[in-house]
């Protein structure tokens, strides 16, 4: 088993061909992150945070689409809405789309 020079050239770079090879890799990681990854983990936050601050008064949107005003906040991660007058849906929190209208705190005395 002979050995030709030519061989024995590639054979030796074998570290710095390894470590190029997975540059191209670790761009496409970094470009997926910063383009899709981070936008929705701070979505996701800025969601959660809404949701949170959702109290009596306020007029929400649900997911299904149905507009109505928060009656009672709930600490099981239930709201209670009213949709028209008398009639009351139980809501997860979390399916709250959008805040339409906040109502002002009320004023310690």
């Amino acid at each position: 088993m002979f050995v030709s020079p030519a061989f024995a050239q590639a054979a030796g770079g074998g570290a710095a061909s390894a470590f190029t090879s997975f540059v191209p890799l670790i761009l496409i990681f970094a470009i997926m992150y910063f383009l899709l990854i981070r936008p929705q983990q701070k979505k996701l936050k800025e969601h959660k945070a809404m949701v949170e601050a959702v109290r009596r008064g306020d007029t929400v949107l649900t997911q299904g689409g149905i507009i109505g005003k928060v009656v009672k906040v709930k600490d099981d991660g239930e709201i209670e809405v009213e949709i028209a007058e008398g009639v009351k849906v139980r809501v997860i929190k979390a399916t709250i789309a959008q805040v339409l209208s906040k109502t002002e705190p009320a004023a310690a005395a």
